[in-house]
């Protein structure tokens, strides 16, 4: 038995620990990627394009897509005003 998975970032092969979420499969194949994650610029959606939560678990052979938004939020609008 093995204690990594193999699932697939962005069609990239990506191996991550058993019981990662994925917040963690994201950050082990982008950082920054992540970090868009964590400021809500970018979202993760399954093979079939249903939106995943960051701390959902992934299973050996996940297929995820990180979804980045071309639209500024309000603070960043105002900001920029």
């Amino acid at each position: 038995m093995t204690d990594q998975l193999r699932v697939f970032v962005n069609e990239v092969p990506t191996m991550i620990a058993v019981g990662a979420a994925v917040w963690h499969a994201v950050c082990a194949y982008d950082a920054a990627l992540a970090q868009q994650l964590d400021d809500g610029t970018a979202y993760v959606t399954d093979g079939r394009g249903i939106r995943l939560p960051l701390d959902a678990l992934v299973a050996d052979g996940t297929i995820l897509r990180v979804v980045v938004s071309a639209r500024q939020d309000a603070r960043e609008r105002n900001a920029h005003s």
